[in-house]
């Protein structure tokens, strides 16, 4: 994480106009309970909790430092307006943060990569990608579930999650596709930036869903529809839907909206989901070389494991109202193995993150570096940060 305050710095900075922001009625308090300092959250305020129209026309400003904070709008539903308003706040321990909400215009604005991002991509069949500044994922969609069917070389029938293992804050997933596409397998080898070593098959990968019945685990086919919601410097995220697929006789309808956020190592799965009452969500046990572990306090199992040269550790983190148990199946069936957590469906819906992080990527040392990073993240989501709206 050594690079990480640097570059909100520089990013930060950016933001700075000569002119000076005009003040609106409003402050923001945000403040942490925890007794650790709170980075790389994402704060949603909505038009009617700031009682602001237009958010487009919004910034948000420190009253400590007086500079304006990196922000994102973004239209949930797609009918062309605005809904909520994301920054990342920076709270330290048991403190809170003071900010205030401000007109900005255009020209006070200024551009910033869009490190968390995602796409279609037609040009490999029809995988989905996201990725942020740590990691990179991607799943796979009906004309490869189509070839892999009708027996066409390049098919993929999974509806597991794909790691893409980055070693770079800079977004990769367009020119990984471009040098692939120009030489077949090419992702496949590190150059410098990582490589898509990690196998799905018809396992869970990392955070892939599943219905059990009686001993039996059931899974939908790849996804059948998709539609971007967004992309930007602090979150990307998107919708997929799913034909509706047989679990021991139970029918299941499925839909989710994925989203990676900025500085964060598990993308957020929100899915919903009839015809049960509970999900399992798995976490692929390639070799069986690995450790499983799990906390049943923190609501969170993982599988950390021998990778290439290196090791690779893959988590599931769950919001302590849907988390019921977790636990490891193993089986001769190819690719079939999986630690799993079990989850309970509150009215259609359930949530949880999934993630991994590479030991080649500088990000953890080891297995118990990675642990503390998952216990710290459940504390996070499982007391988030508080937001208070006041007049000045």
């Amino acid at each position: 994480m050594k690079n990480y305050k640097s570059l909100f710095s520089v990013l930060a900075i950016v933001f700075l106009s000569a002119c000076s922001p005009k003040k609106t009625d409003k402050i923001i308090v945000i403040k942490n309970p925890l007794n650790v300092e709170r980075t790389f959250e994402t704060v949603e305020l909505t038009k009617d909790f700031l009682k602001i129209e237009d958010l487009s026309i919004i910034g948000i400003r420190d009253v400590e430092t007086n500079e304006l904070q990196i922000t994102q709008t973004i239209d949930y539903d797609g009918d062309g307006v605005l809904d909520k308003l994301l920054f990342q706040p920076k709270v330290g321990a048991n403190s809170e943060k003071k900010y205030t909400i401000v007109k900005v215009t255009e020209e006070e604005k200024s551009e910033v990569t869009d490190y968390c991002y995602s796409r279609f991509v037609p040009e490999r069949t029809d995988d989905y990608a996201w990725e942020n500044n740590r990691v990179a994922f991607r799943v796979f969609g009906p004309t490869a579930q189509k070839m892999k069917e009708e027996g066409i070389e390049g098919g993929t029938l999974s509806s597991g999650v794909d790691a893409w293992l980055k070693k770079v804050e800079y977004p990769i997933i367009n020119k990984w596709y471009k040098e692939n596409d120009e030489n077949i397998g090419s992702y496949h080898i590190d150059h410098g930036e990582g490589l898509d070593n990690f196998h799905v098959g018809r396992s869970r990968g990392v955070g892939g869903i599943a219905v059990k019945q009686d001993s039996t685990y059931y899974y939908s086919k790849n996804y059948t529809k998709w539609r971007t919601i967004a992309t930007g410097p602090i979150r990307t995220s998107f919708h997929l839907e799913y034909a509706n697929w047989d679990a021991g006789g139970h029918q299941i309808m499925e839909s989710k909206i994925i989203c990676l956020d900025y500085g964060n190592n598990l993308s957020k799965f929100e899915t919903k989901i009839e015809g049960t009452q509970t999900i399992s969500v798995g976490l692929t046990l390639h070799e069986n070389d690995g450790k499983v572990s799990g906390s049943d306090n923190d609501a969170w199992v993982s599988y950390w494991q021998p990778h290439g040269d290196s090791e690779l550790g893959t988590a599931i983190v769950v919001p302590k109202q849907f988390f019921i148990s977790f636990e490891k199946y193993n089986t001769e069936a190819p690719d079939e193995s999986n630690a799993y957590t079990n989850l309970k469906v509150i009215d259609n819906t359930v949530t949880y993150y999934a993630g991994f992080g590479w030991k080649e990527s500088g990000q953890f040392a080891n297995k118990q570096e990675w642990e503390h990073y998952l216990n710290l993240f459940s504390k996070k989501i499982n007391t988030p940060l508080e937001v208070i709206a006041k007049s000045l």
